[in-house]
């Protein structure tokens, strides 16, 4: 069931909330239970095949996690704890490989040795690659000694609580077990109901108007790509753009969605999206994009590859070692592993420039306007080049999109713009620049002024306007997990008023009016 789909927004999420907070009045464990069998309905509504392997790793990992706190508790030998981690991490690796790389091993296997294997259509389950990492990051800390004893009840809910489920964030016990517990939640809180809805009804927008409104144009790029037909230079970089833009207000959207539906019923979910496009370097992006995902590769691949004092290269190794494990989780292809490559090499590139920086004697807490500028510029045409492959679902348009972002496949802008330039026209020509007649090609590939113009409206919206977390600052919808912005100052903040009533109302009216069909969003493939 798509949050962006009538019978969510109409039946399930009223009907849900009504029944939850009718039975919290009376008691807060049957309440607790009904939400983990509405999070399940919801769960097997794409399909129900895959209840049973999702209630099947919620009682495994449990009963491994009780199993490490017990025997920590009775204070066994550590050996006994080691082998029910090792236990948990191997069943649970190995259910996600099955389902999500074990045909892309089985090709390069066939590659490679020429052989003709075949395990079938392998159907991957929706959010296995969240609720796998959510429990893994459970066993580890059961490990480290920092869980608890939760009752079964709460620790299902923490798996399976639906505005999560399916594309993240990727929870925490520590930040969302708790909440459970408190009396607060079972009974209905007008004012988070307020500001659920509207953040809610601010992510049905950026989802249903403006990232299915721009994905047509990046969907006819990258399908260009994809026939084996070259792009050039500013083709291959609009199309690039338009995906950008498409997965930043996709993504965002789900993610206000979330902490909005979440909200509803009294329960803040971790921030996982704060403008990671106006990031100035490759670490603040990925301290801004898919928060929570950084969060556990830095605490559970990264911090442990790197315990104790290591050397510069060392560090920068394990840096791009976590950057593959990263690439890997959001797919299974070469793809996936480069662009977790590039990104391993950005970071081991800033790392070493900010080393630089430091023995000049800079300051590393200073930077002028210009600076943060440029690092903006920079850090966005990193994340960009790498799209080529993130979004490519084989390596030769990959490879493709990548050359024509090089300018490998030729500079060309549309005759009709040559007009435009004038007497700057031999000094464009002497950069390599060509003017050729593209309207063969507009209906494959989008470049056409349309396109220009969405981009340039979108563009503002993400560099000039605050973002929903800044707008609805004055009353914390989600949990503080990012800590920088501190400085971010806005006029345009929520309140409870008329005025904002009808913005909200018609940007509700708006997006429901654009639930024209089912649009999945992107994470869900991951």
């Amino acid at each position: 069931m798509l949050f962006n789909s009538y019978p969510f927004i109409f039946l399930f999420l009223p009907i849900t909330l009504v029944i939850f907070f009718s039975i919290g009045r009376f008691s807060q464990r049957f309440a607790s239970s009904w939400l983990v069998v509405a999070s399940l309905f919801f769960y097997g509504w794409w399909n129900p095949h895959y209840i049973p392997l999702l209630v099947g790793s919620i009682i495994f990992n449990y009963a491994i996690g009780a199993g490490i706190v017990s025997a920590k508790q009775q204070r066994v030998k550590s050996g006994l704890c080691r082998t029910l981690l090792l236990t948990g991490l191997i069943v649970d690796l190995s259910l996600l490989g099955y389902y999500k790389y074990a045909n892309f091993f089985m090709e390069n296997v066939n590659t490679l040795v020429g052989t003709n294997w075949n395990l079938g259509e392998i159907i991957l389950p929706l959010g296995i690659s969240f609720f796998t990492f959510t429990q893994i990051a459970f066993l580890v800390d059961a490990y480290r000694g920092e869980i608890q004893d939760y009752n079964f009840t709460h620790y299902a809910l923490f798996i399976t609580y639906f505005p999560h489920l399916i594309a993240g964030p990727i929870l925490h016990h520590k930040e969302i077990i708790p909440q459970f517990s408190q009396e607060s939640i079972y009974k209905p809180n007008l004012d988070y109901i307020a500001v659920g809805i509207t953040v809610f009804f601010i992510g049905l927008f950026k989802k249903t108007v403006l990232a299915d409104g721009i994905a047509p144009y990046a969907v006819t790029f990258f399908a260009f790509a994809a026939k084996g037909q070259a792009l050039t230079f500013f083709e291959a970089w609009l199309g690039g753009i338009c995906y950008i833009f498409q997965l930043y207000f996709d993504f965002s959207g789900y993610s206000d969605m979330a902490i909005g539906g979440s909200l509803l019923f009294g329960i803040k979910l971790p921030l996982n999206f704060h403008s990671p496009y106006k990031a100035v370097n490759i670490f603040e992006f990925w301290r801004r994009w898919h928060m929570t995902l950084s969060r556990f590769l830095r605490d559970y691949v990264y911090t442990p590859l790197s315990h104790g004092r290591q050397k510069s290269w060392r560090l920068m190794l394990n840096l791009s070692l976590t950057m593959l494990v990263g690439g890997l989780w959001h797919g299974a292809g070469w793809n996936y592993l480069i662009w977790g490559a590039l990104h391993g090499f950005y970071l081991t590139v800033n790392h070493i420039w900010r080393n630089i920086r430091r023995s000049l004697g800079q300051d590393m807490r200073r930077s002028t306007w210009l600076g943060r500028f440029m690092g903006c510029a920079l850090t966005m045409a990193a994340f960009i080049f790498s799209i080529a492959f993130f979004r490519t679902q084989d390596l030769n348009g990959a490879i493709l999109m990548a050359k024509g972002m090089l300018g490998l496949n030729g500079i060309a802008l549309p005759v009709e713009w040559q007009y435009l330039f004038g007497s700057l026209e031999p000094v464009i020509s002497a950069l390599g620049v060509s003017f050729k007649n593209l309207n063969s090609r507009v209906s494959d590939t989008g470049f056409n002024s349309d396109a220009i113009k969405m981009v340039s409206y979108l563009g503002f919206l993400i560099w000039f306007m605050p973002n929903t977390q800044q707008i609805m600052g004055k009353y914390f919808p989600a949990l503080n997990s990012y800590r920088g912005d501190k400085n971010s100052v806005t006029k345009i903040l929520w309140e409870p008023n008329p005025v904002w009533s009808v913005c909200i109302a018609t940007i509700a009216l708006i997006g429901l009016v654009y639930i024209t069909k089912s649009s999945e969003f992107l994470y869900y493939q991951f």
